[in-house]
């Protein structure tokens, strides 16, 4: 098992997000997508980033992930994603 540096793992969450946020803004170029959406969804990738980076600091391991599951069902597209992000963790 290799070890990563905290340092670079807080790297690469970076990166992570700053992708996330670039492919955000090309998708509210081309499809003009509303400020009312926008924001809060920008907004809740921040509380997201925030979130995983004070579990680093706190040493969490997989384990303490949140098992809070929405009231409402996803989005096909966004449950899809899901399914296939939680396999790849088995």
């Amino acid at each position: 098992m290799t070890v990563i540096p905290c340092s670079e793992v807080k790297m690469l969450i970076r990166d992570l997000f700053e992708e996330e946020a670039l492919a955000l803004g090309g998708l509210v170029a081309v499809y003009e997508i509303e400020d009312d959406l926008v924001w809060p969804l920008i907004r809740t990738l921040a509380v997201t980033r925030r979130r995983v980076l004070r579990r680093l600091a706190a040493g969490r391991s997989e384990d303490n992930r949140r098992t809070r599951r929405p009231a409402s069902k996803p989005h096909p597209a966004i449950e899809e994603f899901l399914i296939r992000l939680r396999e790849e963790g088995k």
